[in-house]
């Protein structure tokens, strides 16, 4: 054990590294790419001619457009914010590792203390001729005591690979950021798996809004509940995929904690509400349809006669498989109809509890047009992510601006109308 350790009593550093140096790091890329994203938006300013007129403007812009300035700044800015989001979680997690290696080291110090003493005691029990049972047991407490000192020290080894293993995995993250950095040239199937990667939860709930307007106009054959449910599991799976990438938890973490309220976190925090409330709905419809599909069942199921006793085996297990094909069934039969029921339920502001039922007439006016505004801004999103000439703050401020108060105002009342239609019933729900 060395004086200068940070971990004397445990002997070696189960978690290096300084967490003031990433975060200092993380500062500094973060800072990076906001210039970068600056940069990139004069530019395109430039580009789009508002700024800047006559035969020098068209010359320079002539020359951006036949250049990679602007797609490079783009992805160099989309690159380094990504390493610097890595950075931050993995200074989270560094000093997490380190507040375990203190109680490890802690731990330590109370074992060799304990060792210490119990092995003070042995030596003075050998001293004495003829105390063979004090001796045993002064032994038996030396044994002990090294015993808790080893699961001390092992635990501390876990711990060192469990760093490694999780800053090993950071770099990666952090060196997969940069291959989007000029020089680099992804072909073209590495530039749609990036963009697929980056933008599937948008894609997703685009894919969800589109249909839940192809349910509302009626612009195919296939049943409205059908289309209900699809659109629920893309937003379940939307959902899902927000909640767990670390970016959009960063963001909305960083605009709660530290009231950093820009585009992204406005942008994460809808969607994210968003594809909850549109997975709610469909969930419910399973959920009842599942626990009804037994009582369903049990209604139209054929007694059981005295000939079941005298079955074979294998007669027993077809009728068993038969049962079961048939009580699948039923629950599909029962998820269908309550799916075609919520399908049809009503917004919350429009129940006779709410301001007498008033509200009925503005809801069915706005229902509509919302629906489909909501899926315009969601196509228009994956489309920004397409067209660098679509991708600006502008219009990601407008999206964020229109789809805010429809979610509240629409999306909200709809899904609780909808979950009050499946608890309660369609009688007291319309």
């Amino acid at each position: 054990m060395t004086a200068t350790s940070p971990y004397p009593h445990l002997g070696f550093d189960p978690a290096p590294g300084s967490t003031d140096l990433v975060r200092d790091l993380h500062r500094k890329l973060s800072d990076c790419a906001k210039e970068m994203e600056k940069a990139h938006s004069k530019v395109t300013k430039l580009m789009n001619g508002s700024y800047w007129e006559g035969d020098a403007a068209v010359a320079f812009r002539e020359r951006l457009e036949c250049g990679p300035l602007p797609l490079n700044l783009k992805n160099g800015a989309h690159s380094v914010n990504k390493a610097a989001r890595h950075l931050d979680l993995w200074a989270t997690e560094l000093e997490e590792f380190q507040r375990r290696a203190r109680r490890l080291d802690g731990e330590a110090k109370d074992a060799r203390e304990a060792l210490r003493r119990a092995q003070g005691h042995a030596d003075e029990a050998k001293a004495h001729d003829g105390a063979a049972a004090t001796l045993h047991k002064a032994n038996s407490r030396v044994t002990a005591a090294q015993g808790d000192l080893d699961g001390v020290l092992k635990r501390a080894r876990s711990l060192a690979g469990e760093h490694e293993e999780t800053a090993r995995e950071r770099a990666r993250h952090i060196g997969d950021a940069t291959h989007r950095l000029a020089p680099h040239e992804p072909n073209a199937w590495d530039r749609f798996t990036d963009w697929l990667g980056d933008n599937l939860p948008d894609i997703l709930s685009a894919c969800a809004a589109v249909l839940g307007v192809i349910a509302l106009l009626g612009l195919t054959a296939v049943a409205p509940w059908m289309l209900f449910l699809a659109a629920g599991l893309l937003s379940g799976t939307a959902f899902g995929l927000r909640v767990s990438d670390p970016e959009v938890l960063a963001s909305l973490e960083d605009g709660f904690t530290k009231g950093e309220l820009d585009i992204d976190f406005w942008g994460n925090l809808l969607g994210v509400a968003g594809d909850f409330l549109g997975m709610l709905p469909g969930l419910g419809v399973v959920a009842k349809g599942v626990m009804k599909a037994p009582e369903l069942l049990a209604a139209t199921a054929a007694p059981v006669g005295e000939a079941e006793e005298v079955l074979t085996l294998g007669q027993k297990i077809v009728k068993a498989g038969v049962r079961a094909g048939t009580s699948i069934r039923t629950a599909g039969v029962s998820i269908r109809t309550e799916a075609s029921a919520a399908e049809g339920a009503v917004s919350l502001l429009s129940h006779p509890r709410v301001f007498g039922g008033r509200l009925a007439p503005i809801v069915e006016k706005v229902d509509k047009p919302a629906t489909i505004l909501g899926a315009g801004t969601a196509v228009y999103g994956v489309a920004s992510s397409l067209a660098d000439a679509l991708d600006n703050d502008t219009a990601k401020t407008v999206a964020n601006f229109l789809d805010g108060p429809r979610t509240l105002g629409v999306d909200v009342p709809a899904t609780a109308g909808a979950l009050h239609f499946l608890l309660r019933g369609a009688g007291e729900a319309s």
